[in-house]
C-alpha cells in the first residue's frame, strides 16, 4: 500500500513539473513577444537606474520612513521582475546584471557573457555604437558586478583586473562613483598593466577631489571620478557618514548628464550599490537612506525628462533583493514605529571601523559592558533605563541580555569566520555586536531580516518617458535589456560578440 502511494506520489510531482514546464515555456514565448514588439518610438536619451538589493520591502519601508511616496513609485509605468540566475534560483549581482544590461541569463558570477562564456553585447555597449555618448554610475567600486555588466565580458567578477582593463578600453564617456579595486593586477595571475594608466592613455581625465570634479565641464573629454574617501572596498560612503566633502550620487547623476548631453543622445547607467550591502549586514538605517539618495539621483534624471519629454526614458529596476527585509516585525505584531529608525546616527561600518577601534584601543579587549553603553546611546539611541511602554527606545530584560552577550563576543573576538551555524544565524559574517544593535533597533521599529544574503523574491520596474508602456505588466529582469534595446532602436534580441 505504502510502495503503491509512493508511486502514485512520483507521478503526481512529475505531472506537476510537466505543467509547470509548459506554463514557463508559454510564459517565455509571450514575454520574449512582448519584448520583441518594437516601440512607436525610439528615445535619444536614456537613464538605466539599478538599486542592488532593492526589493519590493526596501521600496516599501522607504516610503514609510519618509512617509511619502518615492519618484520612482510614482512613475506611470510599474512592471514586477523576476530575477532567477541560470543555474541558481537565488541570483547574485553579476548574473542579474548580466540579464539587465544584455537581455541573456547567465550564471552565478559570470559577467557579460552567456552560459557557455561567449561574450554578449549590452545595451550601454549598442548605444556607443549608435555614436550616443555612454556613462556609467556606482555607489560602489566602479568596477564591482553591476556597473562591470555593462563594460565587461569575463568569467567571474573577482576578476577585477581584467575588468578594469576592459573600462580603460571601452571608449565610455563619463566613469563614476567608486574606485578601481585592482588596476595594477597585484590579485591577478596574469597582471595587463596599469590600468589607470591605460586609461590616462586613452584620454581619460581622472579625478578623486570634489572641487575639481564638481569643475569639470562638457569639453573636458573622457572622466573617470570616484569621492576621495572610500569607505569600504573602495566603495563611496555610505549616505549618513557623509560630510560635505564628499560627491553623493545625485551629485554624480547630475554632472554625468552634463558631461553626456550632446546632439547624439546618450545612455547613462546608475546603480546604487549601498543599498544591497547595508542589507546584507541587516542595517535598515544605511539602506533606506542610501534608498533615499538613489530615488534623489532619479529626481535628477526627471529633471532633466521634464525638458526633454519626447526623447527620453527612465527606467527604474533591482537586481534583486537582500537581507529578506520584511515590512513587520513579530515582536510589534501589528505596530509600526519607523521613526525610530532616525534614531542610529552611524552606519554599522563605521561604527564597527571606528567606534569600535577607538574604543578598544582606549579601553582594551577587557572593557566593561557598561563602559560601551554610553556609546550604544549615542550611535543608536537605546536607553538602558527608563520605561519601555513610555519610550519605545528603552531596551527590555531580553534585549539588554542579547546587547550583552554580542558584546562579550566581540571583545573576545569571534568574528564571521565562525564555523558554528548558531553564531552564524546571530550575526551573519559582521561584528556581533554591531549587528545586533542594529537587528534589536530595527525590530524596534517593526522591521525584521530573515537572511544576511539575496532572496529570489521579484522586485518591481519602474518606467517613465519614451515606450514607457511596455514596462508595465510581469515579466523576466532578460526582458528589461531587450526592451530597453528595442527602445535605442535596436533590434531586441540576445547579440554575441565575435
Amino acid at each position: 500500500m505504502f510502495k503503491k502511494k509512493g508511486v502514485q506520489m512520483r507521478m503526481f510531482i512529475a505531472m506537476l513539473m510537466v505543467a509547470a514546464t509548459m506554463m514557463t515555456g508559454c510564459a517565455q514565448e509571450q514575454r520574449q513577444a512582448k519584448a520583441a514588439t518594437p516601440p512607436q518610438q525610439t528615445a535619444k536619451y536614456v537613464f538605466f537606474f539599478i538599486g542592488d538589493g532593492m526589493g519590493i520591502p526596501q521600496r516599501t519601508a522607504t516610503s514609510a520612513f519618509l512617509g511619502r511616496e518615492l519618484c520612482i513609485d510614482k512613475m506611470p509605468a510599474q512592471g514586477i521582475t523576476t530575477t532567477y540566475a541560470n543555474d541558481r534560483f537565488i541570483t547574485g549581482s553579476a548574473a542579474s546584471a548580466t540579464a539587465l544590461a544584455s537581455g541573456q541569463k547567465t550564471n552565478i558570477n559570470y559577467i557579460g557573457v552567456d552560459p557557455n562564456l561567449k561574450a554578449v553585447k549590452t545595451v550601454a555597449e549598442i548605444a556607443k555604437q549608435q555614436g550616443k555618448k555612454v556613462g556609467i554610475v556606482s555607489s560602489v567600486s566602479i568596477d564591482h558586478a553591476t556597473p562591470a555588466a555593462f563594460y565587461a565580458h569575463v568569467k567571474t567578477r573577482k576578476m577585477y583586473h581584467e575588468i578594469d582593463h576592459a573600462l580603460a578600453d571601452s571608449g565610455f564617456d563619463f566613469f563614476g562613483g567608486g574606485g578601481l579595486k585592482d588596476p595594477t593586477g597585484k590579485k591577478s595571475k596574469k597582471p595587463l598593466g596599469d590600468a589607470l594608466e591605460k586609461a590616462k592613455k586613452n584620454g581619460y581625465k581622472i579625478i578623486d577631489d570634489k572641487a575639481d570634479f564638481m569643475a569639470l565641464k562638457p569639453g573636458d573629454g573622457k572622466v573617470l571620478a570616484w569621492n576621495n574617501w572610500l569607505q569600504d572596498g573602495k566603495a563611496m560612503p555610505y549616505v549618513m557618514d557623509m560630510t560635505n566633502k564628499d560627491i553623493t550620487l545625485p551629485e554624480f547623476t547630475s554632472k554625468a548628464i552634463e558631461m553626456l548631453d550632446n546632439d547624439k543622445g546618450f545612455f547613462l547607467m546608475v546603480e546604487g550599490g549601498k543599498i544591497d550591502w547595508a542589507c546584507h549586514a541587516n542595517d535598515a538605517a544605511a539602506s533606506l537612506k542610501n534608498t533615499v539618495a538613489f530615488d534623489d539621483a532619479v529626481k535628477i534624471a526627471l529633471d532633466f525628462y521634464n525638458k526633454h519629454p519626447k526623447e527620453t526614458l527612465i527606467v527604474v529596476t533591482g537586481d534583486h533583493e537582500c537581507g529578506g527585509l520584511t515590512v513587520g516585525f513579530a515582536g510589534t505584531q501589528y505596530a509600526s514605529n519607523y521613526d525610530l529608525i532616525s534614531a542610529q546616527k552611524v552606519s554599522f561600518q563605521k561604527f564597527s571601523d571606528e567606534v569600535m577601534k577607538r574604543f578598544r584601543a582606549e579601553n582594551g579587549d577587557k572593557a566593561s559592558f557598561a563602559a560601551v553603553k554610553p556609546l550604544i546611546t549615542k550611535y543608536f539611541g537605546l536607553k538602558f533605563s527608563g520605561d519601555s511602554k513610555a519610550d519605545k527606545l528603552v531596551l527590555k530584560p531580553f534585549e539588554v541580555e542579547m546587547i550583552r552577550s554580542a558584546f562579550e563576543r566581540s571583545m573576545t573576538g569571534q568574528k564571521e569566520e565562525s564555523s558554528s551555524p548558531e553564531t552564524y544565524l546571530l550575526y551573519g559574517g559582521y561584528e556581533p555586536l554591531t549587528v545586533t544593535l542594529t537587528h534589536v533597533l530595527n525590530n524596534k521599529a517593526g522591521l525584521g531580516w530573515t537572511s544576511y544574503k539575496h532572496t529570489g523574491v521579484p522586485v518591481s520596474t519602474s518606467a517613465i518617458g519614451v515606450a514607457s508602456e511596455t514596462f508595465n505588466g510581469s515579466y523576466d529582469n532578460t526582458d528589461v535589456g531587450l526592451k530597453i534595446m528595442a527602445v535605442l532602436g535596436a533590434e531586441p534580441k540576445v547579440q554575441h560578440i565575435n
